[in-house]
């Protein structure tokens, strides 16, 4: 459990993550504002550590209104025992805390994506100094990272691992066999337009065989996907020798050459072109056409208004679509994820 941190910042934990057992605590951030003058905001944190195995590093709550992730983790810390692990997990349920508890995206502190401030700023706003304190304190004790998304309150997205796409192709092979051990309906590669600000890019900077997920979203907790983030967190655990087997089960194996997703680009995702209400014309899971209608942009209030049609841009199956009828101009609607050469079904 050896570690080496560079982190420069005034967070502490009241849990020692060097020792063995299991603890259950905070790392607590000095916070002053109006009303709390030597406040601290609190990000809970668990550690269960036994025997001689990897670090793998769980969070969940990046972004506030995400929730099977953090179910699942909070699960892990009740139920976990010692005896069943060899190695260190590092549980993090709720890691954009304010903006979980706030039931939103984004941090009402600050009002910042903890998803797109990586590697943080250990002076800086609140969402800035967690990133920082992941990145120059937790990250460097790892050795995995499994990253707990879903689609939140504006996007309903198909149950499926990520893999974080990196350029070294042993790196890339621990990623891809990880996400494929988690055993989603679904494993898509997801690079985020190349944004090095994410956790799990982040994560991949340190040499951390990282995986992702997806799990359905819309602002509620899906039963189907609840089910699948539990045991897929069991099974990557598995994978990477923490745990013997999940749940009891034998892990699950990948078929062997398995169909692998991936968002190519930006003609991946379908943007509103204007206000107005957004009619989609597919469920998820369909295979859809390039140059084929994709949905529509309604403007009710304005009987003048003649519909507008947006098309696909690509080919594939229908992998998110937005969940609240009413668009602005720039949200994005669908996300179109097409097949990767050379994998196959």
């Amino acid at each position: 459990m050896a570690r080496t941190s560079a982190y420069k910042g005034n967070a502490f934990a009241t849990v020692n993550f060097d020792q063995y057992g299991i603890q259950v605590g905070f790392v607590m951030f000095p916070h002053s504002p109006h009303n709390d003058a030597w406040g601290v905001t609190r990000v809970p944190v668990a550690v269960i550590a036994n025997g001689t195995g990897p670090t793998v590093i769980i969070e969940g709550g990046n972004h506030g209104d995400e929730y099977e992730g953090p179910i699942v983790i909070s699960e892990l810390v009740r139920e976990l025992k010692l005896a069943d692990i060899s190695g260190r997990i590092i549980l993090m349920p709720t890691n954009n805390v304010h903006a979980f508890v706030a039931a939103q995206r984004t941090s009402p502190i600050d009002g910042l994506n903890f998803n797109r401030v990586f590697p943080g700023d250990v002076y800086g706003t609140i969402t800035q100094q967690i990133a920082a304190y992941l990145t120059e304190y937790i990250f460097p004790m790892g050795d995995a990272f499994i990253d707990l998304h879903s689609g939140g309150s504006s996007l309903d997205i198909l149950p499926s691992a990520i893999i974080e796409p990196v350029n070294d192709p042993e790196h890339r092979a621990r990623n891809t066999a990880a996400a494929l051990a988690f055993g989603a309906p679904h494993t898509v590669i997801i690079g985020n337009f190349g944004d090095p600000r994410t956790a799990t890019a982040t994560a991949c900077r340190h040499g951390l065989t990282t995986v992702g997920t997806e799990m359905r979203g819309g602002g509620t907790v899906s039963l189907e996907a609840l089910k699948i983030c539990r045991q897929g967190v069991f099974n990557v655990l598995a994978h990477l020798g923490v745990i013997s087997t999940p749940l009891g089960q034998d892990p699950v194996k990948s078929a062997p050459n398995p169909k692998i997703l991936e968002l190519s680009g930006s003609n991946a995702h379908l943007y509103a072109t204007q206000d107005g209400v957004f009619e989609p014309l597919h469920e998820l899971g369909m295979p859809v056409i390039a140059g084929h209608p994709a949905g529509r942009i309604h403007r009710p209030w304005d009987l003048g208004f003649e519909p507008v049609t947006i098309n696909y841009s690509i080919d594939g199956i229908l992998y998110a679509r937005r969940h609240p009828g009413r668009v602005m101009s720039g949200n994005c609607c669908l996300v179109v994820a097409s097949p990767v050469l050379g994998s196959s079904s």
